[in-house]
């Protein structure tokens, strides 16, 4: 990630009537320095993954955390910090003076242009990514497709979903409300400080020490050794900025937050793949096949999926532009 008071934006010659805000805002962070609003940023995103955590146990209980009223008491909390999060967003903007002719939806990620194809095509991508996954599941639990897909359309089938406290945590809410934090209103923060790819690659790091605060739960319920408490939490810490970064990709390129949360609910559905498993498979050759198969093309189709100019342009990618700072990798 590029330190904190690099040079800011720069505002390309020539540029139209329509950069203006962004020129102003550029002049004044060349003449000052971008130092102060980049340690904001930093500070700004900071504040809000200890807040997002530390909403998680402002209860007081000594109930697991799968527990329904946890779960609930949790619900209420996290979806507090999630509607006041782009507040911070918003004050961060009035002070910096930066991307003022954006609205703040658009910058959340939050409009109707593109989002049919932002909606699809990234959970796509990431179905294609888990094929090896998805082919390992069929084929320890074979199922009727079509009477399976019957049943899972039935209203009685949704209902139960949508009384289960862990499904909605797992499929709703926390892909909601940390695709909203951790990606809508962190990378528009840090963006005009680090440009977009250290911004892509920075911003799952408040994502993966978030995840920490599992180690605390396991700890007090002693689930394990510490050691093997902690490797566990380091692997998880891996996945999820890995994770992290592929949707802070996504945000950045299809300028809709629909597509990171539908590929987190997805995730979250089909779970870390078992390669483990997949290795020691009675079908191992085909399974084997078909993890490599998902890679590549997931490599080879990543870029041509995910081109702006599918979504109706993306946010980040334009005001970065009017401000000199093209992006080239990320936004073409």
């Amino acid at each position: 990630m590029a330190a904190p008071g690099g040079a800011g934006p720069r505002l390309p010659a020539g540029a139209g009537p329509e950069a203006e805000p962004e020129a102003a805002a550029a002049a004044a962070l060349g003449a000052a320095g971008c130092g102060p609003c980049c340690w904001v940023a930093l500070c700004s995103c900071l504040s809000l993954a200890c807040s997002y955590v530390g909403s998680l146990y402002v209860w007081k209980s000594e109930l697991p955390r799968d527990h329904p009223a946890v779960i609930k008491r949790r619900f209420t909390s996290v979806l507090v910090v999630s509607g006041l999060a782009p507040l911070c967003l918003l004050l961060w903007r009035e002070l910096t003076g930066l991307q003022p002719g954006t609205p703040l939806l658009t910058l959340l990620g939050v409009r109707l242009e593109g989002v049919l194809p932002a909606a699809l095509l990234p959970l796509l991508l990431t179905m294609i990514l888990f094929l090896g996954p998805l082919m390992q599941l069929g084929m320890d639990w074979p199922w009727d497709p079509a009477g399976g897909l019957r049943a899972a359309l039935t209203p009685r089938a949704w209902a139960r979903c949508l009384t289960d406290m862990r499904w909605l945590r797992n499929q709703v809410i926390a892909p909601l409300t940390e695709e909203l934090v951790f990606r809508a209103c962190m990378l528009p923060m840090l963006a005009p400080c680090t440009g977009l790819g250290p911004a892509v690659l920075a911003c799952p790091l408040f994502f993966g020490v978030a995840h920490f605060h599992h180690v605390i739960e396991q700890l007090r319920f002693r689930q394990g050794s510490v050691g093997s408490i902690f490797l566990a939490a380091a692997f998880q810490f891996s996945y999820t900025a890995v994770f992290g970064a592929y949707t802070a990709f996504l945000f950045i390129r299809t300028g809709h937050l629909i597509g990171p949360v539908l590929c987190h609910s997805f995730c979250n559905a089909v779970g870390f793949p078992a390669v483990c498993a997949a290795l020691e498979h009675p079908r191992r050759r085909p399974l084997l096949l078909g993890y490599a198969l998902g890679v590549a093309l997931f490599l080879l189709l990543l870029q041509p999926l995910t081109q702006p100019r599918l979504y109706s342009s993306a946010p980040l990618c334009l005001l970065l532009d009017r401000a000199g700072d093209s992006a080239a990798s990320l936004c073409s």
